[in-house]
């Protein structure tokens, strides 16, 4: 019997089920959303993403700005499960204790990188979506 997958486990887990529920709760919250935006920044930085993972680093920058739109009402063309999906993986990230506890050296992270790929796996349409709009609409003209 082949061995469960790490993105597996993490979405089999209660505490996974528990960040999904708080994201939905929390997508009715700007201010709250805002202050998940400062920690979800924050942790990023802290772990100072190594160059093997930059395309994670880029997602989770997309992903950080798609809330802060969302929060700030310039961007509302996201279903409402999509939007809890990506809030409760936000919420997850920034948790220290998660499925792999972020206090162990470079394995802590594993389960937080697994999870955002797999967001972008999933929500693929929805985010490109956003990415369309952000680039036609925060583009400044010249001229």
């Amino acid at each position: 019997m082949a061995s469960e997958s790490l993105i597996q486990k993490i979405l089999k887990s209660t505490f996974f089920a528990k960040v999904m529920q708080r994201g939905a709760g929390l997508t009715r919250n700007r201010a709250l959303l805002l202050v998940l935006l400062q920690q979800g920044a924050r942790k990023m930085e802290n772990k100072g993403f190594a160059e093997g993972i930059s395309e994670v680093k880029s997602q989770l920058q997309l992903m950080l700005r798609f809330i802060k739109a969302y929060a700030k009402g310039e961007y509302r063309d996201v279903a409402a499960r999509s939007m809890a999906t990506i809030v409760g993986v936000l919420v997850y990230f920034i948790s220290p204790l998660d499925v792999i506890p972020d206090v162990l050296p470079i394995i802590g992270i594993a389960d937080d990188v697994a999870l955002v790929v797999w967001l972008f796996n999933v929500l693929e349409k929805e985010i490109a979506k956003f990415s369309d709009w952000e680039k036609k609409n925060k583009t400044l003209p010249i001229g």
